[in-house]
């Protein structure tokens, strides 16, 4: 275990790119409004790009923008614009899936590091080295991949050549999620960054000769979620990504709350710092991990391919649903008189129960004394989204804690 493993967080806007910063990640990925494939996320103007990498930079956090869609000829131009202004606002890293987008980074901006993504199909040594010949100084390897395959990835690549990996999150039914169903159904292209995730639909059988006649194929009552893949994760299995020579452990979720992010920053950072201090300590420590992890939505867990191929149990075959143990209701702002700025996310009421998340892993359990809108009005409760308040709580809360309610 002698490497010191990067915890790679993504953040969907300025608010959860601090959330991700505060509660420990050591990097945080990124999409600006174009060029990435994450268009329906909410993403980074240019403003807000600056001010969060100055925010990450501040607290020795790095920042990598996305911009790994697989261009055409017509995005090249507005792709050199948009590298331009990158190269004025120092990211640290851009993420880049296509050989025409990544001689544009290397001409543009050749002092931001680049990263190859996974949209490359990364499964094999020699596209690492030749990666490294262009000048990449890290590539993610494909999610198709074992951790045997991953050593021996290590053991044939320069020693300065990084190896990021996916090790939590969403899985894609396609390879290295080249999809082609959004774009056939849809005419929503998913290599364009507009996936419609047809994988999460429910599917029937037709019968060529009875067009119209719908056969289900049975699950359950519903019908069946055939290409719905369970949720990655690998939280009790730190030690083996530290083996097997992964320089950064990528969390997947580029379009996830704050809530998420921070829980799953949360425990992993916990999990990577104990497992390096003592793995008895990280074994010991493994209950609160699941317990933690099972906070935020998610699709029930699968290792994926990392020993060996995924069998019929990293499916889920009668929903499409996430498992949600907690709402979300906001970030603690400013403190002003002893009460806490928040802006809404969900709704909830005076005299309510709720849970301050702590980046510490303290988890307190508090009571809405008061809540209080901007022009000073009292209300009983707080039904309207991102609505702006101020909110008093029995308990004592910090800047950028998260505020969120346990669901029965």
């Amino acid at each position: 275990m002698a490497r010191h493993p990067e915890l790679l967080i993504p953040a969907s806007s300025l608010e959860v790119l601090k959330t991700a910063v505060i509660f420990g990640a050591d990097a945080v990925y990124i999409g600006g409004e174009a060029f990435g494939l994450r268009a329906k996320a909410k993403n980074f103007s240019m403003e807000d790009m600056r001010e969060g990498i100055a925010f990450a930079h501040e607290h020795d956090v790095k920042v990598y923008v996305t911009a790994n869609i697989l261009a055409h000829n017509k995005d090249l131009d507005g792709v050199r614009k948009y590298f331009e202004e990158l190269k004025e606002i120092r990211p640290d890293g851009l993420i880049i899936a296509d050989p025409g987008v990544f001689e544009i980074a290397k001409e543009v901006c050749p002092e931001i590091e680049r990263h190859i993504s996974t949209q490359a199909n990364n499964t094999n040594y020699g596209t690492y080295n030749f990666w490294y010949r262009q000048g990449a100084s890290r590539v993610v390897s494909a999610r198709e991949l074992s951790l045997e395959e991953i050593k021996e990835l290590r053991a044939n690549i320069p020693e300065d050549l990084e190896i990021e990996t996916f090790v939590h999150g969403a899985m894609c039914i396609s390879y290295s999620g080249r999809c082609l169903l959004s774009n056939y159904f849809t005419g929503r292209d998913a290599n364009q960054g507009a996936c419609t995730h047809p994988c999460r639909w429910k599917y029937a059988v037709v019968e060529e000769k009875r067009p119209g006649e719908y056969l289900p194929v049975y699950e359950n009552e519903r019908g069946t979620y055939i290409f719905n893949s369970k949720d990655l994760c690998m939280i009790e299995h730190i030690p083996e990504l530290l083996e097997a020579g992964i320089d950064s452990l990528k969390i997947e979720g580029r379009m996830k709350t704050a809530l998420y992010v921070a829980t799953v920053a949360r425990t992993y950072r916990k999990a990577i710092d104990d497992c390096q201090k003592d793995v008895e300590l990280y074994r010991k420590n493994m209950p609160w991990y699941l317990d933690q992890i099972s906070n935020c939505t998610y699709r029930k867990f699968t290792t994926g391919f990392f020993f060996g191929k995924p069998d019929e149990e990293a499916q889920i075959y009668d929903n499409n649903t996430y498992v949600k143990e907690y709402t979300y209701l906001g970030i603690v702002g400013e403190e002003c008189d002893g009460m806490y700025r928040i802006e809404q996310r969900n709704k909830f009421s005076v005299g309510e129960e709720i849970e301050i998340m702590k980046p510490n892993g303290e988890n307190v359990r508090t009571t809405v004394k008061r809540i209080v809108n901007m022009d000073g009005e009292e209300q009983e409760s707080a039904p309207h989204p991102k609505q702006e308040l101020f909110i008093e709580l029995d308990q004592k809360a910090e800047k950028f804690d998260i505020l969120r309610r346990e669901e029965a």
